[in-house]
C-alpha cells in the first residue's frame, strides 16, 4: 500500500530541491551545485541532530523551557566534551544552522562566518573516536569559489539563497524520520545529476532498483548480519540500502566502504550522517582498495555488495608483491593490468565471511574472455565459489548502455551446481533507461532463493558442465533463449498461396473479358 502522506511529502521535498536547483542553474554546474546543496543540507542536519539531542535530554531532566540554539556560546562551552564523546562533534549555539541563517542576509562576511563554522565543526572532532568521520567532511564545500559569483557581494547573495533553500526544505523533525527526508533528499539529488551528467555522475551511482536487487540476492533468508561492505562504495547507496531492506538494528556491527576518489568519500560520508547512521557506525576510507585495502582489521563481512568501475586499469603483475598478496594468491595469477575487475571479485571473495554473500555487478566480459580471466573463473569454479550468475537488461545505469551481469559468491554451498539466470526481459523502459520493477525484482529474486528451473529463464548447471565449456560463466551458454519469432505453418501458408493465384487467375480472366468487350 503507498502512503499518500509520505508520498506528497516527498513530491514537496523535491520540488524544493528543483527550486534552489533553478536559482542557482548556470552559475554552477551540475555536480559542483550538489555539493553545495548537500554540504549544506548536512549542516542543516547535523545542527538539528544535535539541538534535538540536547533538548531532548533536558527535558527528560524536566527543563521543559530549555533550547540550545537560544544558549550564550560560553555556557554552552561547558559541555563541549561530553557533546564530543557521545555525538562525535559538537557546534556552538551561535554557530547552528537555524542562527547563521537568521543572520545571513545582513552579514557582509558570510563566506568568512560559513568556512569558520565548517573548520569549528571539523576541529570539534579532532582527537575523538569520530575524527576520521568528519575531516575535510567540507572541502568541497568552497565558499569563495567564482563559480558562485565573480565578487564577494555576488557569491554571499548565492549562499543566502542556498541557506534559504535548504532551511525551508520540509524535512520533518530531526526524530520522525517518517520519509527518511535527508536520506531521500540525498538520493534524489544524485539521481537528478546522474541522469543528467551521464558518465561523470553516473560512475559514481547505482540506481535504486539495481542496489535493491543485489541487497535482496545478498540477504536472502536473513533478517539480521554483522556488518556490511563496499570495497568501490562511491557515495555510499548500496551500503545504507542493507538498512533499508534489513531495519535499522539489523545491521549489528555496521558499515564499512573504500573509495578511491575523495569527493565521492565525502559524499559517503555525509550521506551516513543524513540516513542518521551513528559515527560509531561506519567506518569509510578513502585508499586505491585494490592496493591499499584499508579494512584488514574489520573482515570478514557477512554482507558484500559492490559495483566496482568496470574495466579499469591497474598494477596487476607490474606489482611484484600483489602476487603474494592473501586476496589474489589463491588463483594463481592476477586479473590483467587492463582491467582490474577480476581484482575486485577476489579480493571480494577473500573478505567474504564464511556465512556470508557477495553480490557484485560485474562487467560482462569477464564471463567469457581466455587468459587470466579464465584461470580466475577456473578457481572459483573448482573450489564451489560461484552461487548464481544473473544477465541483466541493459540500459539500467546512468551513462553506459551495457547489458551488466551479477555475480553472486559463497562460501558454503550446499551443492556443487551453479544458477544461471537469464534477467535480459525483467525491465520496463523509463525514458532512455530500462528500470527493474518491485515485480521484477521479485521474481529474480524468488527464482534464486528457490535455485529452481525454468525453461528460458533459469538453469542450475553442473561443475562438469561448466568445466565442459572451459569455466565459461555467460548466462547465454547455459539458459537457452526463447525464440520469439512468429512460427510459420507452411501447408497452411501454401494453401493460401493456391487460394490467391486461382483468384488472380479469375481476376484475369473477368479484366480480359472486360478489354476485349471495349475493343469488340
Amino acid at each position: 500500500m503507498i502512503d499518500t502522506k509520505k508520498e506528497q511529502e516527498r513530491e514537496e521535498l523535491h520540488r524544493a530541491i528543483w527550486a534552489i536547483a533553478d536559482e542557482l542553474r548556470g552559475a554552477v554546474d551540475g555536480w559542483d551545485f550538489k555539493n553545495y546543496v548537500l554540504g549544506t543540507m548536512f549542516y542543516r542536519y547535523i545542527s538539528e541532530n544535535l539541538c534535538s539531542y540536547i533538548n531532548d535530554g533536558e527535558m527528560k531532566a524536566g527543563n521543559t523551557d530549555f533550547d540550545f540554539a537560544m544558549m550564550p556560546d560560553d555556557e554552552a562551552e561547558e559541555a563541549r566534551e561530553g557533546l564530543v564523546e557521545e555525538k562525535g562533534f559538537f557546534i556552538l549555539p551561535s554557530e547552528l544552522f537555524c542562527n547563521v541563517r537568521a543572520n545571513a542576509s545582513t552579514d557582509d562576511n558570510l563566506n568568512e562566518t560559513l568556512e569558520r563554522v565548517f573548520r569549528h565543526i571539523e576541529d570539534s572532532a579532532k582527537g575523538s573516536e569520530a575524527e576520521s568521520d568528519f575531516a575535510g567532511l567540507f572541502d568541497d564545500y568552497d565558499v569563495n569559489s567564482n563559480k558562485l559569483g565573480s565578487t564577494v557581494a555576488k557569491r554571499n547573495e548565492k549562499l543566502v539563497k542556498l541557506l534559504n533553500g535548504v532551511g525551508e526544505m520540509n524535512l520533518g523533525d530531526v526524530k520522525d524520520h517518517s520519509i527518511d527526508a535527508f536520506g531521500d533528499a540525498y538520493e534524489y539529488l544524485m539521481t537528478m545529476y546522474a541522469s543528467n551528467a551521464g558518465k561523470s555522475g553516473g560512475e559514481f551511482f547505482t540506481p535504486a532498483d539495481v542496489s535493491e536487487l543485489l541487497t535482496r540476492l545478498g540477504t536472502v533468508g536473513k533478517t539480521e548480519i554483522n556488518k556490511v561492505y563496499d570495497p568501490a562504495c562511491g557515495s555510499g547507496s548500496l551500503l545504507l540500502k542493507a538498512e533499508k531492506i534489513l531495519g535499522k538494528d539489523a545491521i549489528r556491527n555496521g558499515f564499512y566502504g573504500q573509495e578511491i576518489n575523495i569527493t565521492t568519500y565525502n559524499l559517503c560520508r555525509i550521506n551516513m550522517f543524513l540516513h542518521d547512521v551513528g559515527f560509531d557506525k561506519f567506518d569509510i576510507a578513502c585508499e586505491d582498495t585494490l592496493i591499499s585495502p584499508q579494512h584488514w582489521d574489520d573482515e570478514p563481512f557477512e554482507l558484500i555488495v559492490s559495483n566496482p568501475p568496470y574495466s579499469i586499469k591497474w598494477a596487476g603483475d607490474e606489482n611484484p608483491l600483489l602476487i603474494n598478496d592473501p586476496r589474489f594468491a589463491p588463483a594463481g595469477v592476477l586479473a590483467p593490468k587492463s582491467k582490474a575487475d577480476m581484482a575486485f571479485i577476489m579480493h571480494s571473495l577473500s573478505w567474504l565471511a564464511s556465512n556470508g554473500t557477495a553480490a557484485i555487478v560485474c562487467f560482462p566480459g569477464i564471463m567469457y574472455r581466455g587468459g587470466a580471466e579464465q584461470k580466475i573463473r577456473k578457481y572459483l569454479i573448482d573450489n564451489n565459489y560461484v552461487d548464481c550468475i544473473i544477465q541483466l537488461p541493459s540500459n539500467l545505469f546512468f551513462g553506459t548502455s551495457i547489458a551488466t551481469c551479477i555475480m553472486v559468491m559463497k562460501k558454503n554451498k550446499t551443492d556443487n551446481k551453479t544458477l544461471f539466470i537469464d534477467a535480459t526481459r525483467e525491465c520496463i523502459k523509463v525514458t532512455n533507461n530500462n528500470k527493474l520493477t518491485v515485480e521484477n525484482i521479485e521474481r529474480i529474486v524468488d527464482v534464486f532463493a528457490k535455485r529452481e528451473e525454468i525453461e528460458y529463464f533459469a538453469r542450475l548447471a553442473t561443475y562438469e558442465e561448466i568445466a565442459d565449456n572451459d569455466y565459461n560463466l555467460s548466462v547465454s551458454t547455459y539458459v537457452e533463449a526463447e525464440d520469439t519469432r512468429e512460427k510459420i505453418d507452411i501447408v497452411k501458408l501454401n494453401a493460401e498461396i493456391e487460394k490467391i493465384v486461382a483468384r488472380e487467375q479469375i481476376l484475369r480472366d473477368e479484366i480480359a473479358k472486360i478489354i476485349a468487350e471495349i475493343e469488340g
